[in-house]
């Protein structure tokens, strides 16, 4: 956001303020006072005009602007009413040099989750991916799944979500008591780098938020059917919060990653290309790969698609 107009924002939530006051405050123009605020306007952001000045109203705007307003991170965010792809949209970036940035949109027409599975993408959710260039090795790039899953897990229980992750980066909602659940959040992370060195990650989140589960496929549930609409405003910027958090405290991720898990303790069923790993979910490594206790004894597993199977 243009830094004056982030200002202007920052004076008018403590009250009104008068376009004289606000043009010595910032030293402009009350012209350009004028022109500042009226941006604002058709960026959706509700400033009245009365006697005691300009005066700022609820933010309910769902854009850019209204992201990064009151972010406590360091991101600045593209919005889109519609976008084919939140990752395909950040991967042009990333390819331009963009670092923290996170690409939002409203919907997605082209959306895809793991091995390009379809994943709906409708109006009303959150769809993100950001971008980001840390100086860490190929090894530690699951980390930053993790730390997604955290902060979306994270961001849904502050909804008033019963919100839990399923290995690796599922958020999902449990029901019942054997290890079933809903599935609420999808994470699709793409990389680019050399052996020793990461270019850029891209995380890619989509939350069902304010969606009807009825409309959703078999399986999947939304933040509106478990506890009602959401300000999506705020949920991003608590997830962007959250993610940022971690990805500066790499070793608090897997502890955060253990407290939220609904894997851990459950009998799972692995699929990887080599076969599948057959068990009982008893941890995971420091780089998040799942250790499964077999019959013939503990298996790791690093990737692979992972079920939830009912106790014998």
């Amino acid at each position: 956001m243009n830094e004056t107009r982030q200002e202007i924002l920052e004076a008018l939530a403590d009250g009104p303020v008068s376009g004289p006051e606000l043009a010595d405050a910032l030293d402009i123009s009350r012209a350009a006072v004028w022109k500042h605020i009226e941006a604002l306007r058709e960026a959706d952001f509700e400033i009245e005009s009365g006697s005691n000045g300009y005066e700022l109203g609820e933010i309910t705007a769902y854009n850019g602007p209204a992201v990064e307003f009151g972010l406590e991170a360091p991101f600045s965010v593209e919005y889109h009413d519609s976008v084919k792809s939140t990752n395909d949209r950040a991967r042009e970036l990333a390819a331009d040099g963009a670092a923290d940035v996170a690409v939002l949109a409203d919907e997605q027409v082209g959306s895809r989750g793991r091995l390009e599975r379809e994943w709906t993408a409708p109006s009303g959710g959150v769809w993100v991916s950001v971008i980001s260039r840390p100086e860490i090795t190929p090894a530690q790039a699951p980390l930053y799944t993790l730390a997604s899953a955290v902060a979306a897990a994270t961001a849904a229980r502050e909804a008033g979500v019963d919100a839990r992750i399923k290995w690796p980066n599922d958020v999902v909602v449990p029901v019942g008591d054997d290890g079933d659940y809903r599935k609420l959040t999808g994470i699709l992370t793409e990389m680019e780098g050399e052996m020793d060195r990461v270019e850029w990650i891209i995380v890619g989140v989509g939350v069902n938020a304010n969606i009807d589960a009825d409309t959703l496929p078999e399986g999947a549930t939304s933040i509106r059917d478990e506890a009602g609409d959401v300000d999506r405003r705020r949920f991003v910027q608590r997830f962007l919060e959250e993610f940022d958090r971690y990805r500066n405290d790499l070793e608090a991720i897997v502890p955060a990653w253990r407290e939220l898990s609904h894997t851990l303790g459950q009998r799972v069923r692995v699929d990887q290309p080599s076969g599948e790993v057959i068990g009982d979910a008893v941890d995971v490594t420091d780089s998040g790969a799942l250790i499964i206790e077999t019959d013939e004894g503990r298996e790791t597993v690093s990737a692979g698609d992972c079920e939830h199977l009912r106790p014998v």
